[in-house]
This record gives C-alpha cells, sequence and structure tokens, in this order.
C-alpha cells in the first residue's frame, strides 16, 4: 500500500478499527484504498504489497454482454449530486461506505486481501464512491468496482480501456507526485471536463477534508485515465 501524510492518519496496511477508533488499525496482508490530498507535497514509497496488487484483478471483465444503456452525462449527474456529502469524525458513516462493506465486491476483496467487511465502513472511500455511482446509475460493468484504486485501474487496463485523454465521465486516477506508474496511485475520481489549460474538473470523493467536491486538477498529477464505454 502507498505511504504517505494525509489529511487523516493513514498507513500502509491499515484502516480504521470499525468501532470508532479515531487512530487506525492494523488490518494485515490487505490492499486499501487511498486518500484523497496530500499534506506538503510528501514522497510517497510503495511497499511490497502494492507491486503484489498488480497481479490482482477484478473477475468480470467488460464484454457484449456488459454493454450499457447509461451516458457519461447520468454519471455525471449522479456524481454531482452527491457534492456535499461529508464523513464523520471517524472517516466513515457515509452511504458510499456502508453500501461496499455489504456488497458482493467487498467479500471478493476480502477473499484477495484479507480482513473483515466493518473494516470498509471507515476505510478511505474515494473508489468506493466512484464505485457507488456505477452501481447506482447501472453502469457498473463499465465503470468497474474496488475499493484499492491501484487494482481498480489496473481493470481497466488489463481490458484495453486506459488511456492518457481527459474526456467527460472518465475515472481518472491520481499520483500527487506526479508518477505515471499504476502502482503509485493514490486517488481517483470522475473527469467532468477537460480545461485545456493543464487542468481539469473532477468531481472526486474523500476529497478536501472528506467530503465529495467538484475540484480542479492539475493534469500532471494524473496517472491515467479508465474508460467506461457509454452509451451515445
Amino acid at each position: 500500500m502507498v505511504m504517505h501524510r494525509l489529511p487523516r492518519a493513514t498507513q500502509p496496511h491499515y484502516v480504521r478499527a470499525a468501532l470508532g477508533a479515531t487512530f487506525v488499525a492494523c488490518f494485515m496482508g490487505s490492499a486499501l484504498p487511498a486518500h484523497a490530498d496530500p499534506v506538503n507535497g510528501d514522497d510517497l514509497s510503495l511497499t511490497a504489497q502494492a507491486e503484489a496488487g498488480q497481479t490482482a484483478s477484478q473477475e468480470a471483465k467488460p464484454a457484449e454482454k456488459d454493454k450499457i444503456d447509461v451516458t457519461a452525462a447520468q454519471v455525471l449527474a449522479l456524481a454531482r449530486e452527491q457534492i456535499g456529502i461529508r464523513e464523520n469524525a471517524r472517516g466513515g458513516g457515509t452511504k458510499f461506505q456502508e453500501w461496499y462493506a455489504n456488497s458482493q465486491r467487498a467479500q471478493e476483496t476480502i477473499a484477495r486481501d484479507g480482513g473483515h467487511p466493518a473494516a470498509y465502513l471507515n476505510a478511505p472511500w474515494c473508489a468506493m464512491f466512484v464505485s457507488w455511482v456505477g452501481e447506482q446509475t447501472g453502469a457498473r460493468a463499465q465503470v468497474g468496482w474496488d475499493a484499492y484504486t491501484v487494482t481498480h485501474a489496473r481493470w481497466f487496463q488489463n481490458n484495453g480501456r486506459w488511456g492518457t485523454l481527459a474526456k467527460p465521465g472518465a475515472v481518472v486516477f491520481f499520483a500527487w507526485n506526479g508518477s505515471k506508474s499504476l502502482g503509485s496511485i493514490q486517488h481517483v475520481g470522475f473527469v467532468v471536463k477537460d480545461n485545456r489549460d493543464g487542468t481539469i474538473s473532477t468531481i472526486e470523493g474523500n476529497t478536501g477534508n472528506g467530503l465529495v467536491e467538484e475540484r480542479i486538477r492539475p493534469k500532471s498529477q494524473v496517472v491515467g485515465y479508465g474508460y467506461p464505454e457509454y452509451a451515445a
């Protein structure tokens, strides 16, 4: 997992205790979701676990049967409706975490990484937000779902849905130090538009002080984009 200082404490292979602790508790062997914003541009280092995550991929791959009737505009509209939702003092309490902890995907990621569903209730939730929007709009087969940003990005790459152009509705993956390695990914959101000035507008969960927000990000922090195949 990624190691870096964050607005609230996280460390590699750790999640917050599900019963209200304000510090993280050991969750051995798990690949956990990354947080939103850097503090003081801290350097980033990877653990062997994060690199090992490159071999894990989501089982269901986009195929003819996975085509959807959902547009990028519909996905962005639902994402925008969530703006202002805030986590509680423990880093939890959002419907995105609650949904993921009780989802089939949580059982699959626990089988892959170890841990317990309750750990997701207070875990960093940027990827859970993206996954929730995909589920609620009926676009999950194309948006994908995971709580770990690196695995989510690799799923797009493994399915030939990865690139470097910002497109509305694309899933954008960030590394705050500007790395272009998938293993360095720390955060994820949706692209709203390319501003044509070296920045993109996005909608992200678990950003700022634990909010869903619309943000403007420099492209220099983008590792790459995953491209759902939306309806026209």
